[in-house]
């Protein structure tokens, strides 16, 4: 009997799909079903399509981004580093810019040099957060987005500061979607190369201004005249607001359009916090500058020598103490308009201790043609009349030829060569000391000890201490470069002079910062040159201390500063050179071209400019040191042979009959072993001192003091230690010879 079958799931009698085809397999689905099942994997691919093709369009833009960087060339900020060469002085004040080759005046600024409330204010009006995003700011970039479509056109670029400086780095003309791609992307790298702060150094440095100004205080210096670092509240606000259109708001050319854009910009930062509704009132009220100022030119000759000297540096820093150099022009400019037209001035301060010039005054006014402002005269070659003659003395002095107190002729004489000088006043004072003669200037005992010293020696001393002399050509040194014969700078006249100051050693002249070569091109690095001598330590405090006591100018203090006057034949120049231990000045008065001046006379023009500049130097002045081994005397005092110098008459019998004075030992230029290097030398040894010729009784001498005397020709002299000695020898006519050797 059949037995019944069991009844099956209507899915198993359809047949499962799941399930395989072999034994067990259920029955076929039903028909409605594969349809719905063919719907679902339709959706489920198309989901997925529609996936990708989002993420496909999302990628597009990303990878045409980094195409589009990736095109882009290096970022050259080579350009952008051009600067204007400044020349600074020692503290860093700005004394002369120079534009660059292309005209642009672009001088070197950082947001540290700027004063706070400017950059506060342009963070405001152009870029509130600045501080906070990568160079590109979102909130703008959607801001001007969302007003280009709703108005149809560009109604704000959305640019923060770092893109206005990827502008001024990179400039290109056409506005376009590209251009400001570009820009977001160098924004962005310039951020991440410099950071904030050297992105606002790079604004503060290349944000136009109009015309060839650039940079921020290249336009302060222009519209205000004096540094960004203390602006006042109007002052700022329109440097913020000129780069936007700087050649429309140029406020010397449409002033309304500045003070509109000016006063928008106070809105903002009183708006912003900035400033206060009062402070912003106030500052509506200042006028805008209605023309632009000119640069700085202090020291001017100067700055442009260094310039040309290094002319690929940014910032040149000078020994020049910039107030005093700015006070000193006032002087000079002040000085020559009185003297009346084509009347030149010229003004040098050396500090006597390093050698540095600090103040270097080569005219009454660089730009002044009427008194041909452009030539320095501190290095043009003049006469300097009578002011050399302190060194006619010192040699007199250092070779035992004179002594301040000796006694010398002032009246009418012919020397060789038939040449009579005649005194400044053709008037004659008798027997005068060598101390009063050189403080009145007297021509004939000056002419008289060049005789004894001899003008060749006089002229070799004062080249080898590295003074320019020029003599008449085909020439020979002769008498009358006691009276200014020759030619000389102003600068090497002051170099000596301060030598005097500095014990006999000239130095030498720095001109910039940190450079020990004495020149104005680079930075020394290795040791200065040795410095020359002019005369020896007790000649030079000799001269120094009689001219202390010369008679001062009109209206002046005596005994204050040593100083001496030159008038050059013809009144053609007239000088005055000053100094105290601590600084030497030297000052020019004069035609550039060389014509005459009548009443062009150094005590009486240069002599008051000379002691106005030592008081605007300020400080009491300060007498260069006496030598311990200095004989201060009267004439009384001295040994016979010092106490007067006449050339007129033989003292004696035998000064007529006598030979030529010369020391015969030692000779000069001899190096003695007297065992002086010896811890405990016994017997305490002594020099052996010979002369031949000369008129008896002899004075023996070692740098200038006396050691021994008396009528025979031979003597000795114990040293007192091993060193250089300059041995001299004076016979009762006043002839002397001396010899310089070194003891061991």
């Amino acid at each position: 009997m059949d037995r019944p079958r069991a009844s099956l799931p209507p899915s198993a009698e359809a047949g499962d799909p799941r399930r395989g085809s072999g034994e067990g397999t259920t029955a076929p689905e039903p028909a409605q079903a594969a349809p719905a099942r063919a719907a679902g994997t339709r959706r489920r691919r198309r989901g997925r399509g529609l996936a990708g093709l989002v993420l496909l369009h999302l990628a597009a833009p990303v990878v045409a981004l980094w195409r589009f960087v990736d095109a882009l060339p290096p970022l050259d900020l080579a350009p952008a580093g051009l600067r204007s060469t400044v020349v600074l002085d020692r503290d860093g004040r700005l004394l002369r810019p120079f534009a660059t080759a292309d005209g642009r005046w672009r001088l070197p600024v950082t947001g540290a040099q700027v004063d706070p409330r400017f950059r506060a204010m342009l963070m405001a009006y152009e870029d509130r957060r600045f501080a906070r995003h990568p160079g590109i700011d979102p909130v703008a970039t959607l801001r001007a987005a969302g007003q280009w479509l709703a108005a149809g056109r560009i109604v704000s670029g959305g640019s923060t500061l770092s893109m206005q400086v990827a502008r001024l780095v990179e400039p290109r003309a056409e506005r376009s979607l590209a251009a400001k791609l570009r820009q977001m992307v160098r924004a962005v790298q310039l951020e991440q190369r410099l950071g904030k702060d050297g992105v606002l150094d790079l604004y503060l440095a290349l944000a136009p201004y109009g015309g060839p100004v650039e940079g921020l205080r290249a336009a302060s210096l222009a519209y205000f005249g004096r540094e960004p670092a203390r602006l006042s509240f109007a002052e700022s606000a329109l440097l913020v607001a000129l780069p936007q259109a700087p050649e429309a708001r140029r406020p010397d050319r449409f002033p309304g359009a500045a003070r509109r854009a000016r006063d928008r910009v106070l809105a903002i930062a009183t708006a912003q916090g900035v400033v206060t509704a009062a402070e912003a009132e106030a500052a509506r009220t200042e006028p805008v500058p209605s023309a632009r100022k000119p640069f700085p030119m202090l020291a001017a000759h100067a700055a442009e020598a260094a310039h040309a000297a290094d002319p690929g540096a940014h910032a040149i820093r000078l020994t020049l103490d910039g107030r005093l150099q700015a006070s000193l022009e006032t002087l000079a400019a002040e000085r020559a308009a009185a003297q009346g037209p084509g009347i030149s001035a010229a003004l040098l301060a050396l500090d006597n201790r390093t050698g540095a010039v600090l103040a270097q005054v080569g005219s009454p006014g660089y730009l002044d043609a009427s008194r041909a402002g452009a030539i320095d005269m501190t290095g043009a070659i003049r006469s300097p009349g009578s002011a050399l003659k302190p060194f006619i003395y010192a040699l007199a002095f250092e070779t035992g030829l004179a002594h301040p107190e000796t006694q010398l002729d002032d009246r009418p004489v012919r020397f060789a060569g038939a040449y009579a000088p005649e005194n400044f006043d053709l008037g004659y004072q008798g027997s005068v000391t060598a101390r009063r003669a050189l403080q009145l200037s007297l021509n004939v005992p000056a002419v008289d000890l060049l005789e004894g010293v001899g003008p060749a020696r006089l002229i070799a001393r004062l080249r080898a201490a590295g003074a320019r002399i020029d003599l008449p050509r085909d020439t020979a040194p002769g008498l009358p470069v006691a009276l200014g014969g020759l030619g000389i700078t102003l600068t090497d006249l002051a170099r000596l002079f301060a030598g005097l100051a500095r014990q006999g050693l000239v130095p030498n002249l720095t001109r910039r910062v940190g450079d020990a070569s004495g020149g104005v091109s680079g930075e020394g690095t290795g040791a200065p040159p040795q410095e020359a001598r002019i005369t020896e330590a007790v000649a030079a405090w000799y001269v120094a201390d009689i001219l202390r006591g010369a008679p001062p100018p009109e209206n002046a203090l005596a005994g204050r500063i040593a100083y001496k006057t030159g008038t050059s034949y013809g009144y053609r120049d007239a000088l005055a050179v000053g100094f105290d231990r601590r600084v030497t000045l030297a000052v020019w008065v004069g035609r550039p071209d060389g014509n005459a001046v009548p009443g062009l006379v150094g005590r009486v023009v240069a002599a008051p400019i000379l002691f106005d500049a030592f008081a605007r130097f300020g400080g009491e002045p300060d007498p260069v040191p006496m030598p311990h081994d200095a004989l201060v005397t009267t004439t009384a005092g001295l040994p016979p042979p010092l106490r007067h110098i006449r050339r007129d008459i033989p003292k004696t019998l035998s000064a007529a009959l006598g030979g030529a004075l010369k020391i015969a030992y030692p000779p000069d230029g001899a190096r003695i072993d007297l065992g002086l290097s010896e811890p405990e030398p016994a017997p305490a040894p002594s020099l052996a001192l010979k002369a031949l010729g000369g008129v008896p009784p002899l004075t023996w001498m070692v740098d200038g003091l006396p050691v021994a005397g008396g009528a025979r020709r031979q003597s000795a002299w114990a040293p007192d230690g091993a060193g250089f000695a300059r041995i001299s020898v004076m016979d009762a006519t006043g002839a002397s010879d001396s010899v310089m050797v070194r003891l061991e």
